[in-house]
């Protein structure tokens, strides 16, 4: 193991090894703090120019298998970890998790306090950072720190979309038709929505409306994703599009964050944002609290209490954050109180776990029945 070193852009460096492949990175610093699931993490592409921190001490102990990824490839920009397992212990791995980042050119660190690193990410806000093994002088690797792009204000979904369409069978009887735009969609959630027999037409965020409608689909879903929803304007257009053909809505994570905005609100982004698979979100239209997945650094501006009237009917929170009241989830109605659309801002998709919120899936089918 060569040595590495990391630094972030307010100037703050830590010293540790080598971990994955050699060379330089950067990306914004974000900390996931999931003890399981590392695997779902690194090939969610949602994680797409992110240097992930993991809170967890120990990782790498089942090392990678072939059955559990959520996409093509690893999408984090680098990795931090205190205490890997250098050999996996469990019968489905396929390689050691150093192995697959090293193959796929993902540069990482080890043996730093990832504790005081997330600490001081939590008092001073997600920043961007390098990671390099090859060079040795802080300032002049902090030099290109502060030269790299910053997260706020990039459109990321066209380079992590599918360039064509595809479709995932209905498992059983097929009972509806999905259009599916991907904006980084996970595996999991065209899988959870076949099992309930839904016939999911995965297609690539430059989609038109034409092409949607051209599948005669009986609701519409927008996938997670990553980058800045306040710099995505074709996707919101083709969701006001699609609110307007009257069309049943579901969206995830990004998808929640640009059905705000196709309703009117606006965007910004968190401190040091929600990431893992702990967080606490309340659904207010059941009183029901779910221990949630997350991994989001924008958050929706609506009002948490009462409605608001848009031009595709009335709009309210559906689901907060009890940490911090985060909005969590959105919903449309019509005059009567009909429910239209809705999204919600963390994973009830999430393979890892925990499950408390597959029930979307079957209240997502529950709306496209009404609207039948």
């Amino acid at each position: 193991m060569s040595p590495a070193i990391l630094v972030l852009e307010d100037g703050r460096t830590f010293h540790g090894e080598s971990y994955g492949a050699e060379g330089e990175t950067f990306g914004e610093a974000v900390f996931s703090t999931g003890m399981t699931g590392y695997q779902e993490t690194l090939t969610d592409p949602s994680y797409h120019r992110q240097v992930v921190v993991m809170t967890a001490p120990h990782v790498g102990n089942t090392g990678m298998n072939d059955e559990d990824p959520e996409s093509r490839k690893i999408w984090v920009s680098g990795y931090v970890v205190r205490d890997p397992a250098r050999v996996p212990s469990s019968w489905r791995a396929r390689r050691s998790l150093d192995d697959a980042l090293r193959e796929q050119g993902v540069v990482g660190i080890s043996g730093i306090d990832t504790r005081a690193l997330t600490r001081h990410l939590r008092e001073r806000g997600a920043m961007r950072v390098g990671i390099s093994t090859t060079e040795t002088d802080p300032q002049t690797l902090l030099a290109r720190v502060l030269d790299a792009d910053e997260m706020a204000g990039t459109e990321l979904s066209d380079q992590v979309t599918t360039t064509e369409t595809y479709v995932v069978p209905a498992v059983g009887e097929k009972r509806f038709t999905v259009a599916a735009v991907d904006l980084g969609i996970k595996a999991n959630t065209p899988r959870m929505m076949a099992e309930r027999g839904i016939e999911v037409h995965v297609m690539p965020a430059t989609v038109s409306a034409e092409e949607v409608l051209a599948v005669d689909p009986d609701g519409v879903f927008y996938s997670n994703g990553p980058g800045d929803p306040a710099a995505t304007t074709q996707q919101v257009e083709l969701l006001q599009a699609l609110l307007r053909q009257g069309l049943p809505y579901f969206g995830i994570c990004f998808g929640n964050q640009l059905f705000g905005r196709a309703l009117g609100f606006g965007t910004y982004k968190l401190k040091y944002g929600h990431r893992g698979i702990n967080q606490p979100v309340i659904d207010r239209t059941t009183g029901k609290v779910e221990v949630t997945a997350h991994n989001h650094g924008f958050a929706v501006d609506a009002p948490l209490d009462g409605s608001t009237r848009t031009q595709y009917g009335d709009a309210s929170v559906s689901h907060v954050c009890l940490n911090d009241d985060v909005v969590e989830g959105l919903e449309l109605r019509d005059e009567a109180g009909k429910l239209k659309a809705f999204s919600v801002q963390y994973h009830p998709e999430a393979a890892a776990g925990p499950h408390d919120a597959a029930y979307l899936f079957d209240r997502f089918c529950d709306l496209m029945g009404d609207n039948a």
